[in-house]
């Protein structure tokens, strides 16, 4: 597991997720930990390294 932290598309608040290393390419629903909005969560891995992330809002 690897912990990485970045900003609410909704809050602009702090927030940090543990992301699974293990799989590749991932795309998945989280809550923020703050406002409670749902955040379209998209990390990618590259050698259990993370080389890409991003975190979008999901128009309601």
């Amino acid at each position: 597991m690897f912990e990485h932290s970045f900003q609410c598309p909704y809050c602009w608040e702090e927030i940090s997720m543990l992301l699974d290393v293990s799989v590749i390419h991932q795309m998945y629903i989280e809550d923020c930990e703050v406002c409670c909005n749902p955040i379209e969560v998209t990390p990618t891995f590259k050698d259990r390294v993370l080389v890409a992330f991003t975190a979008n809002s999901i128009e309601q």
